[in-house]
């Protein structure tokens, strides 16, 4: 059996390198650390846990629960670890971070056919499947191999993350769809402010707190192109919103005919326009904030935010414009690549990008027709599709939500829809699994 090259030992690496080494795959895998560290990591072990020791909900009704829910049927090997190690935190999965990444390494190291090579990668192999997973902090010397490799245009070194919010949590009464200088119908929905309503959303933004990330992230005094936090262009003058991204420019409310004080643009997230992304409204704002703030925007009263938006380090590469549907390069198809670097957001999501992926790369090896990736109804194929086929261009990484998922049919409370579309994902799931069953792919 061929082997594979895995680049990285963070959760998604570490995944795929005992997936496959558990379907006696052979795998190499490189970690640079110890010997080139990064300014987030504190110890030489891998897949440590540098920002939170919680995996959040286990609950299936809430979209990462559901994600697990679906690795620990694939059987996923540090999801398996982490329910040993758990700590009790209500119905959320935490664990003790110490334990949970010195079982993972001790895991790769003793395994018969895993080789654990502690070596900073700067040039990627020619020949042979390669999975990378270097996670968001890569190393500038890689950066510089896989930017020769996707182009530049393709590779993102920060993330400027707007929310994204329900569709059906939206009040449509507030609500006008039009695109700018267009008449009827348009690609935006739009909610529109009074010079009022304006200036005390205003106010409540530039009162409200930031988080404060790591220290090697963006600091207050700087500013990237195109993701300057909202508050910050606030900040330089209460109208500066109003001439920035919630300029009123090119459209008319029809329900007063006139052009609004202000507007906040929202887009789809996808073509069944479940999730709608507010344009520009990438911030710094703690959780809480984001929520009460934006909850001022006419038609966001009652907003459910499915992702809050952020501005912190992140490497990455713009992945819809550059991978299949199998996380493999278009146009270097023995490459594949998983974790954050592919658009994933969050620890649970890393690990179920780098087992789909694993399990893609074993599909090739052995050869045959492939069963294919799990199905769009699953939180595993919703994440899939966001990370392989986003209409956002570029992409902006994202957790798992429900909104990636395909909209039940009629109308259904919040809860309701929740427990719906988890009763449909298990079922996918079950059909699913018995096709990799007799493909000979299960655990």
């Amino acid at each position: 059996m061929s082997s594979v090259t895995i680049i990285g030992g963070g959760l998604a690496g570490s995944e795929a390198a005992l997936r496959l080494a558990g379907k006696a795959i052979p795998v190499t895998l490189f970690e640079m650390r110890p010997a080139a560290t990064t300014p987030a990591h504190e110890t030489p072990w891998l897949a440590e846990l540098v920002c939170s020791n919680s995996l959040r909900s286990n609950l299936p009704e809430v979209a990462p629960g559901l994600l697990k829910a679906e690795l620990r049927r694939l059987g996923s090997p540090l999801i398996a670890i982490a329910d040993k190690v758990a700590v009790p935190a209500g119905s959320a999965l935490a664990v003790d971070r110490t334990a949970f990444a010195a079982a993972v390494t001790q895991a790769v190291e003793t395994h018969p056919l895993i080789e654990l090579v502690r070596q900073e990668v700067t040039r990627l192999p020619d020949s042979g499947l390669t999975l990378l997973t270097p996670g968001p902090l890569c190393s500038p010397a890689l950066m510089d191999e896989i930017a020769a490799l996707v182009g530049s245009p393709y590779l993102f070194f920060f993330d400027a993350i707007a929310p994204i919010v329900s569709a059906d949590s939206l009040n449509m009464d507030l609500l006008f769809r039009q695109s700018r200088y267009e008449t009827g119908e348009g690609d935006y929905l739009n909610a529109p402010m009074s010079e009022r309503e304006y200036f005390a959303f205003v106010h409540a933004l530039l009162a409200a707190e930031e988080h404060q990330g790591h220290q090697f992230e963006n600091s207050k005094g700087v500013v990237f192109t195109g993701c300057e936090p909202v508050e910050a262009i606030a900040s330089r003058g209460t109208l500066s919103l109003a001439y920035g991204p919630m300029r009123p420019v090119g459209l008319n409310d029809p329900k007063t005919g006139r052009r609004p004080f202000a507007v906040v643009q929202l887009r789809a997230e996808n073509p069944a326009a479940t999730a709608f992304n507010l344009v520009g409204f990438q911030t710094r704002l703690r959780h809480p904030e984001q929520q009460r703030v934006f909850r001022m925007i006419p038609g966001l009263e009652n907003a459910e935010f499915l992702r809050f938006g952020s501005v912190h380090r992140n490497s990455y590469i713009d992945s819809p414009r550059i991978l299949r549907n199998d996380l493999s390069m278009a146009n270097h198809p023995d490459i594949f690549v998983a974790g954050q670097f592919c658009g994933s957001e969050g620890y649970v999501e890393s690990i179920a990008t780098g087992a789909m992926a694993a399990l893609f790369m074993e599909q090739r090896l052995t050869g045959g027709p492939p069963p294919g990736g799990p199905p769009p109804e699953t939180a595993l194929g919703g994440l899939l599709n966001h990370v392989t086929a986003s209409l956002v261009q570029p992409l902006q990484p994202s957790n798992v939500h429900f909104g990636m998922l395909p909209p039940l049919k009629g109308r259904h409370g919040k809860s309701d829809k929740r427990m719906a579309m988890a009763a449909r994902a298990q079922e996918a799931m079950t059909n699913w699994l018995d096709i990799l069953q007799s493909h000979g792919q299960t655990r």
